[in-house]
């Protein structure tokens, strides 16, 4: 131990080349302000311990803090394919490079080549929405439940809104529906009962209703004796008595997934084309692509959802709009989707190439960690297909001197983290996702033994 007046100064610190590679990842000021607190907490206590009084020590102290102050790469390695803490879909290299100079130099995002002035920042987009949903307009905000929340306030500001009881959903992060009409600014009317809503519960309440609202209660299955309303159903009735109708999806998907050997999934087009007047889904599902919210459907409801002021709020950025684009690409016509978007490659990978990678993940375990494959099932994730998982594989992790969350925490520490699942006292790491392989298998071998 030393006395306080051995610990260097910060600025010295700052000058030694052992914190170089800090600063220029992090930046001068955070990693002044980590030292600055390391040295607090010293002085706190009275003693300087040998560390404080090097760079060399300083940047271990700080270093794990500050790798918590970055975005950073990550296998995951969960079972969720679509996980909404991990990033939800990812993007293929090749849809980044086709969009790099669109993202990084000036574009006409928001003018009108041909007139030479301002134009509608959602024409691309919506243009091509259009022609792949069979719908007449669409416009794009920065998420799903931004799009729901603005329909209700442009549509039903003031007003009441039916929903079936069965469909009063939470989504991630505690956002209740209820809550997100409230702040819509309409009032939420129940109808119908948890296990069964029949359409005479909505043509009950049509006189006091702004519009009809269907939510697909996309995080969870209610099974038994149930009953519930139809899109179709309820479009008639929006017919009937003069009031527009929305679904909302969720997770929409524009493919018929079954073509793939997946679960079905009701796609957006079908919705549509029962009469529902507006549809709402998410491009960062099922979809494939980037965070976003789609608003697709009637031309005149869409003119006033673009005229409302939350729209520019709401509006998403450039990059959001160029990725969407991009991906909405792969999808005219849909061929090799499964090769090219990386979300239904994940989704699709035939067994034989997951027992492949098992063996190959295997051999790259120091030979302390016990390692099985064994059949497993993985989530689509985020709301998409809830209870239907799909056939996968996985690596059941142990070690004869560490229990489960030790293992856990040792993957995340590597330098690209590994995040896996605990499941029965072993670490579970699904192979769906593991891409790409060499770079993984890389990593696994600077697992402490």
């Amino acid at each position: 131990m030393s006395e306080l007046r051995d610990l260097p100064s910060v600025e010295k610190l700052l000058q030694d080349e052992a914190l170089t590679p800090l600063i220029i990842q992090f930046g001068h000021t955070t990693v002044k302000k980590k030292i600055q607190e390391a040295q607090s907490q010293i002085r706190a206590q009275g003693t300087v311990e040998s560390w404080a009084k090097s760079a060399e020590g300083y940047c271990k102290k700080i270093t794990p803090q500050l790798k918590n102050l970055a975005y950073r790469n990550v296998f995951n390695l969960t079972g969720t394919i679509v996980h909404t803490n991990l990033g939800r879909a990812t993007l293929s290299d090749e849809t980044w490079d086709s969009i790099k100079d669109l993202a990084t130099k000036p574009i006409n995002l928001e003018y009108d080549l041909e007139k030479g002035s301002r134009g509608d920042r959602d024409l691309i987009v919506e243009s091509r929405i259009c022609n792949l949903l069979d719908c007449e307009a669409a416009t794009i905000v920065n998420n799903c439940a931004a799009a729901l929340m603005l329909v209700l306030n442009t549509l039903a500001l003031g007003r009441k809104v039916p929903v079936s009881r069965g469909e009063l959903v939470e989504i991630g992060g505690s956002f209740r529906l209820p809550e997100l009409m409230t702040r819509a600014g309409c009032e939420l009317l129940e109808v119908g009962t948890t296990n069964r809503t029949r359409l005479s519960d909505f043509s009950k309440v049509t006189d006091e209703s702004a519009m009809l609202l269907k939510i697909h209660p996309s995080n969870f299955q209610i099974q038994g004796f149930t009953e519930q309303v139809s899109a179709s159903e309820l479009a008639g009735l929006g017919t009937e008595s003069g009031l527009p109708t929305c679904f909302d999806l969720g997770s929409g998907t524009i493919v018929d997934l079954a073509k793939f050997g997946l679960p079905r999934e009701t796609t957006a087009q079908e919705i549509l084309s029962s009469g529902i007047d507006l549809i709402t889904f998410s491009g960062d599902k099922l979809l494939g692509g980037i965070q976003a919210g789609v608003i697709a459907g009637r031309r005149h409801l869409i003119d006033s959802i673009k005229q409302n002021p939350m729209k520019r709020a709401l509006r998403a950025d450039r990059i959001t709009l160029v990725i969407l684009e991009s991906v909405l690409k792969l999808y005219d016509p849909p061929n090799d989707l499964e090769k090219n978007l990386p979300i239904l490659r994940a989704l699709t990978k035939p067994i034989a190439q997951l027992e492949q990678c098992a063996a190959q993940l295997t051999e790259a375990f120091p030979d302390v960690f016990e390692v099985q494959t064994i059949n497993t099932r993985a989530e689509i994730g985020s709301g998409a297909l809830p209870g239907e998982g799909i056939s996968s594989l996985s690596l059941r992790i142990t070690h004869p001197k560490k229990d489960a969350n030790k293992i856990l925490k040792e993957l995340r520490e590597l330098p690209i983290p590994v995040i896996g699942r605990i499941n029965e006292d072993a670490v579970l790491l699904d192979l769906r996702c593991a891409e790409p392989l060499d770079e993984l298998t890389e990593q696994v071998r600077n697992l402490k033994v």
